[in-house]
């Protein structure tokens, strides 16, 4: 059974730091490119590319809103994905979602609440 279990969301200030992670199972973790993805409220129908990493880590990919200030990351013997977000904004509130993505198939998270807000 395939599982993406998203964790580290809550409520943070402006200006500060959270982890997310996505752990991993049911599939080889390792053939797959890791994505986080979000969707702010009040737009149920857009999910944004946040950040992408390759299978093996070597690329990664960031949206321009995030470049600087989020790092993402894996680690294969943990079948774990990371994301490192810092200087958060009010504007990167949103339901944080992790993808596996293959030629084959694609596998979504749960999703966790980020809120930026003082």
């Amino acid at each position: 059974q395939v599982q993406l279990v998203e964790s580290g969301g809550g409520l943070v200030q402006p200006g500060g730091s959270l982890r997310l992670s996505c752990a991993a199972s049911g599939f080889t973790f390792s053939s797959y490119t890791m994505s986080w993805y979000r969707q702010a409220p009040g737009k149920e129908r857009e999910r944004e590319l946040v950040a992408a990493i390759t299978s093996a880590g070597g690329i990664t990919n960031y949206a321009d809103s995030v470049k600087g200030r989020f790092t993402i990351s894996r680690d294969n013997a943990k079948n774990t994905v990371y994301l490192q977000m810092n200087s958060l904004k009010p504007e990167d509130t949103a339901e944080y979602y992790c993808n596996a993505d293959s030629p084959r198939y694609a596998y979504w998270g749960q999703g966790t609440q980020v809120t930026v807000s003082s």
